[in-house]
């Protein structure tokens, strides 16, 4: 029975359910990772729910699948993963029309910043609605169906955040690592039923997610003890959100986990995050702290 069920699960990547179009749901498909392997996997042939918070805000969505020459397998579907409604909605709405729940791809999400003292608790709570409590929706909201057919595919986009912290990232950085005991337990809650789940752990790329985080979290005032700090850190955040990877990398990890035999618990998409988390493994916690501050807290901070 056990071997059974991993043939099933490692064959996700190519059943078609006898001839029936492979389907996959992907959160937060308006920009960025979302928007892209949404066309990437209906270049591959799959059918795609992708999902909106705003069906108004689908243009750039739109304009890439029709690129593409896809956009009769692009399916934008309304889904603001803060409502369980919406999710369950969203889950019968592609049971109904394509069959079945192939893979579901939870990528929505966004970044708070500011300091841990500063954020407004309400910004804490907005943080893990999206990023932690709306992964859990969606993924609710696609088991049953997902059980029922004997297998699937769930990837959770993580970050190399959900594994290590830096100032002024605290909300995303908390709810990414939230994110990655999610992941782990529930690849081995879902493996006797078939499903395999997989974590995508991004560093910076060229998305819109740091600016938009940055200028809606809580920088602080010219009168906050933290003001010096984020004057020095700002520009290195900007920097590696200019300097970032192609986004791209991701979506086509993305798909590499959805695809493959046997996908993996974990996915990094370039050299770039292996050399991230091997400082935080190999590296005595003591030589990271001191090369972080020295770049970015300000003198004298004692």
């Amino acid at each position: 029975m056990r071997a059974k069920r991993r043939r099933a699960a490692g064959a996700m990547g190519k059943r078609n359910g006898g001839g029936r179009q492979k389907s996959a749901l992907v959160t937060g498909a308006s920009s960025g990772f979302g928007l892209l392997v949404s066309v990437r996997l209906a270049e591959q042939g799959w059918l795609v729910y992708a999902g909106l918070r705003d069906l108004g805000r689908g243009d750039a969505l739109h304009a890439a699948a029709e690129q593409a020459g896809v956009s009769a397998r692009v399916r934008p579907i309304a889904l603001d993963v803060t409502s369980e409604s919406q999710a369950r909605a969203a889950a019968e709405t592609i049971v109904r029309e394509a069959g079945a729940i192939d893979a579901l791809v939870n990528n929505a999400g966004f970044a708070a910043g500011g300091f841990v003292e500063e954020v407004p608790l309400a910004k804490w709570r907005e943080q893990f609605e999206t990023n932690l409590f709306g992964v859990i929706a969606a993924t609710q909201a696609v088991l049953p169906a997902m059980r029922r057919q004997g297998g699937g595919r769930i990837v959770l986009v993580s970050s190399v955040s959900g594994k290590i912290g830096f100032p002024s990232m605290g909300p995303y950085a908390a709810s990414k690592h939230a994110l990655e005991g999610l992941g782990e337990t529930m690849r081995l809650e879902l493996a006797p039923f078939g499903i395999a789940v997989s974590l995508i752990l991004p560093g910076p790329y060229k998305t819109a997610i740091w600016r938009k985080g940055l200028s809606g979290g809580a920088p602080p005032d010219e009168a906050s003890p933290y003001a010096a700090y984020y004057a020095r850190l700002l520009p290195q955040i900007e920097r590696s959100g200019a300097n970032g990877g192609d986004p791209d990398l991701v979506a086509r990890t993305i798909v590499r986990a959805l695809t493959a035999a046997r996908p993996k618990l974990r996915y990094l998409p370039s050299r770039a995050e292996y050399r991230t988390l091997a400082a935080k493994r190999f590296l005595p916690w003591r030589w990271i702290e001191a090369a972080v501050l020295k770049t970015v807290a300000p003198r004298g901070r004692d």
